[in-house]
């Protein structure tokens, strides 16, 4: 992972320093060392520990950090994460960038793994979306990995999604089908998005390896679940939070994909306490 995601977080750190951390170069001298501490401040479940000292590592190769959890541990306020020993500078011009990391990832985790357990019972997958924050999807979809969740596809060059708007270029379901076997004969499923049961008809008949069920009432996706009776994988999508998941929990349906994992989960409050300059 860390070869892919170095020139991520040079970008970051890029944006948060143009050439030079102004404030702490004037008050620290450049051979000053010191350690500090990640805390917890509230309940959750961590990730991105590696991505966190990737960027203090990119900074100063000599910066020494010891993680004391790993991703995927269920974490409590006022719990010790790591600490970090090197120079000063070093250790607060990359905090903020390491925090905002650390925090958005731990946040996807722990709100992906809140729904996970919403569904505690049932075999129904719980899947993330392309709705992700720009250049930060490959942080994101593995935060939802580490929170229990698992990734659809990773961009447009790896599935076949056929939506509304392919539809309406293609002129219809059919059609669209018919053009992607041609183009791409039988290498992936194809997968397609449905708002009516008019058009899980024409999916069906058509053959489709999976059908979303998209925007539906749960009236709809029942009459839906019915028509399709296990001829093709069912994945339920469209404003999927977890105050609304409970309504899909019954329903024989095998994957939910939800854009709230990644688009609205709030951050997991960490912070970096107690700097201490060495003698």
């Amino acid at each position: 992972m860390i070869h892919n995601i170095d020139a991520y977080i040079k970008q970051a750190l890029l944006e948060d320093i143009n050439y030079e951390d102004i404030t702490t170069n004037a008050i620290v001298d450049n051979l000053a060392t010191a350690s500090i501490t990640l805390y917890s401040k509230e309940e959750g479940m961590i990730a991105g520990l590696s991505v966190f000292s990737r960027v203090f590592e990119l900074l100063d190769q000599d910066i020494t950090i010891t993680l004391l959890k790993k991703d995927g541990d269920k974490i409590y306020p006022k719990d010790k994460l790591a600490t970090i020993q090197g120079k000063v500078r070093t250790i607060l011009a990359g905090e903020r960038t390491a925090l905002n990391f650390l925090q958005r990832m731990s946040g996807i985790a722990t709100y992906t793994n809140y729904v996970l357990n919403l569904l505690q019972g049932t075999t129904i997958k719980v899947f993330d979306t392309r709705k992700t924050t720009p250049n930060m999807r490959i942080f994101e979809k593995y935060a939802v990995k580490i929170g229990g969740g698992y990734n659809h596809r990773y961009n447009l060059s790896d599935g076949i999604l056929i939506k509304d708007n392919h539809i309406d270029a293609a002129g219809g379901i059919t059609q669209a089908i018919e053009k992607i076997r041609n183009y791409n004969p039988y290498i992936k499923k194809i997968e397609v998005e449905v708002e009516t049961i008019s058009q899980v008809k024409e999916a069906l008949f058509a053959k489709a390896d999976i059908i979303m069920l998209d925007n539906m009432d749960v009236k709809t996706m029942k009459e839906a679940i019915a028509i399709i009776n296990h001829q093709a994988l069912i994945e339920c999508s469209g404003n999927v939070t977890k105050e609304s998941i409970a309504l899909l929990k019954e329903l024989n349906i095998d994957y939910i994909s939800c854009g709230a994992l990644t688009h609205s989960a709030p951050i997991l409050d960490i912070s970096l306490k107690n700097l201490v300059i060495d003698k």
